[in-house]
């Protein structure tokens, strides 16, 4: 017998999930940095134990993540009218290339946009050491709204760029497989990798996961404003405002702001926007 799912409305704000049991070893670790663009040419110590491995602070989103899949079971939803809103994390020390921990997760808001609905989820992952890092992600369900919720607050000019060229910009461009290497990582949406799934979605063709634009636009600031250094990188924030198309560049541009703060964008190559309201904090 299925299980009876949740209905997706405002009553779900406080739910809690039980908490699940995650583990990662550094062959996650490792080809999660491969799945978000790193090389062995200019980050041998993100994909080869021999080095390291050091590991990405975006790779939070993976053992994070199994919050946001607690939703995905329990809560009545249409994958293929799902799309990634905005994600968020914080470490409290730099993550360990291989670890066993607990992940917690609560819906914390559900907003009615209308013609779709918000799901917004809060995470904590805790290992012997205690907590080793929180996310916060939010779902966009197409189609989903209309059931008298709340809209929910407006975050327009929220983490918006200075008015002036970024002190830092990065580009790297990303692969047609890149969405097939990523989804290895834990992120089996066929939207990513199957046509005929991504039409019925509404899409001409599979694109990139939200989370693999975020782990590039990661990937970049980490370069840019730490050095390369995980230990220095505290959190990261930002909305998915558009979608990247396999293939193409990720210019990934940033402004510091304050000690320790910077106001991030990730872009194509062409001025696209599609991480928008990002917001990276680091240690100096």
């Amino acid at each position: 017998m299925s299980k009876t799912k949740l209905p997706l409305n405002a009553d779900l704000v406080g739910h809690v999930f039980d908490p699940v049991d995650v583990s990662w070893t550094q062959k996650d670790t490792m080809l999660y940095a491969l799945g978000v663009g790193s090389k062995p040419a200019d980050e041998l110590e993100f994909v080869y134990e021999g080095k390291g491995p050091l590991v990405l602070p975006t790779f939070a989103v993976i053992p994070g993540g199994r919050g946001m899949a607690g939703a995905m079971m329990n809560v009545d939803l249409r994958l293929e009218m799902l799309l990634h809103g905005e994600q968020a994390f914080e470490l409290k020390r730099p993550i360990p290339p291989n670890a066993k921990g607990k992940v917690s997760g609560k819906i914390v808001e559900v907003w009615d946009k209308g013609k779709a609905a918000v799901l917004g989820i809060e995470s904590t992952l805790e290992d012997a050491d205690g907590v080793l890092l929180t996310t916060y992600a939010s779902l966009f369900v197409r189609g989903a709204g209309g059931f008298g919720g709340e809209r929910g607050p407006s975050t327009d000019g929220k983490n918006a760029p200075p008015d002036r060229a970024p002190d830092v910009e990065i580009s790297n461009p990303t692969l047609m497989e890149q969405g097939a290497i990523y989804r290895l990582s834990g992120d089996w949406n066929p939207i990513h990798i199957d046509p005929e799934f991504a039409k019925l979605g509404g899409f001409d063709a599979p694109f990139m996961h939200g989370l693999c634009t975020y782990g590039f636009v990661g990937r970049a600031a980490l370069k840019g404003l730490c050095g390369g250094d995980p230990a220095k990188f505290v959190s990261m924030t930002g909305r998915f405002a558009e979608r990247v198309q396999f293939g193409e560049t990720i210019v990934t541009k940033m402004w510091k702001t304050a000690p320790g703060e910077a106001i991030i964008q990730g872009e194509t190559a062409g001025g696209n926007v599609v991480l928008s309201q990002a917001k990276v904090t680091f240690k100096e």
